[in-house]
């Protein structure tokens, strides 16, 4: 068995893998103009921010189907302003969204006088799917290098298949090093309050038949000291140049248990998610509903009126990490002039 896909296009409508069913239900949602897919992405039925950055492209793809041809570049970007304000405004920590949408406005730059826009900007949104499925393919295999022989790790979130364009980042490193023989397996935290750990990432690895154990996050630190695993595996969701890390609410609590407990600490994130114009402290994170936390499937688990603090992310400061992974090679100890120096020989993020 494998995960099936996330994100898919069919003819002319955008389809997703409604991940809030999962696991209960395998549903797909179809889109043909873009707002409803900026709803889809802040109400989680696409997630993670590769996914974010991909279905984003397809939304402008959709955006410019559906808009009456326009005589020049600066018309179509004002005919697409909307579609693209809504997109940016959906999730504002992951940086993989603002990445996508920068290079649909060159599309625009370059397309907008040809005719040729829609299908360049679909073109465009192709492109970046499957880019994103080899760029993950290659973090598997560096971050699979560093794992040793008989090895058990911990996963916080999902950053597998489902939040990317395939494979995964996270997981793509765990499903490389399952297929290297060095992983004995997985300890994978239920991550509250959307329980991405519970419902998405054990039920990804036991599709691929790689040995998972749920627990609750509560239990990270007592396991760390009774099973010792090797690593604590996350994705990331914006790498500042500092190397700060901005992942799912959770992963500075666990990079702290991990520093304590001798284990170490793996982000394995694209160079579309690195941005070289902010420091940690800086990076924007988002404050999501309260009864998110207050009910759970409608029905309320805490008191009427009790006041909610919901941030979706954290940011692990570098001193926490010991390895940041891209599709380029291995950060080692991650501080500002380690992450400019990776991003500048691969040519990344110039902007």
């Amino acid at each position: 068995m494998s995960t099936p896909d996330a994100i898919r296009w069919n003819q002319d409508c955008l389809e997703l893998l409604d991940q809030r069913l999962l696991p209960n239900s395998l549903s797909y949602l179809s889109f043909d103009e873009p707002i409803a897919v900026a709803a889809a992405i802040r109400d989680m039925v696409v997630r993670g921010a590769p996914a974010i950055g991909i279905t984003a492209a397809y939304a402008m793809a959709l955006a410019a189907a559906r808009c009456p041809p326009q005589p020049s570049v600066s018309a179509w970007a004002t005919a697409l302003a909307p579609a693209r304000q809504a997109l940016a405004d959906s999730r504002p920590t992951a940086v993989n969204l603002f990445w996508a949408l920068q290079r649909c406005d060159l599309v625009i730059e370059q397309h907008g006088n040809s005719g040729e826009l829609p299908l360049a900007m679909l073109a465009l949104a192709q492109q970046i799917h499957r880019e994103d499925i080899a760029i993950n393919q290659r973090i598997g295999d560096h971050g699979a290098a560093l794992i040793g022989a008989n090895s058990l790790v911990y996963t916080h979130c999902n950053a597998g298949a489902l939040a990317t364009g395939g494979y995964g980042t996270a997981l793509g490193v765990i499903r490389s090093a399952w297929r290297d023989g060095t992983l004995r397996g997985v300890i994978a935290g239920e991550t509250r309050p959307w329980l991405q750990g519970a419902r998405l990432t054990s039920w990804e690895l036991m599709q691929d038949g790689i040995p998972v154990t749920l627990a609750i996050e509560g239990a990270a630190a007592q396991l760390m000291r009774e099973l010792r695993p090797a690593w604590v595996i996350v994705g990331a969701d914006r790498v500042a140049a500092n190397g700060d890390v901005a992942n799912k609410i959770g992963t500075y609590n666990l990079a702290i248990i991990a520093r304590h407990h001798g284990v170490k600490m793996m982000v394995a994130a694209p160079t579309s998610t690195f941005d070289r114009s902010i420091d940690g402290p800086q990076i924007p994170i988002e404050q999501r509903s309260a009864e998110e936390i207050t009910h759970n499937q409608g029905v309320a688990t805490a008191p009427q009126g009790c006041p909610v603090h919901n941030p979706a992310f954290d940011v692990t400061p570098a001193s926490l990490i010991d390895a940041i992974v891209t599709e380029h090679g291995v950060i080692h100890q991650p501080n500002r002039e380690a992450v400019l120096a990776h991003l500048d020989s691969a040519g990344a993020n110039r902007n």
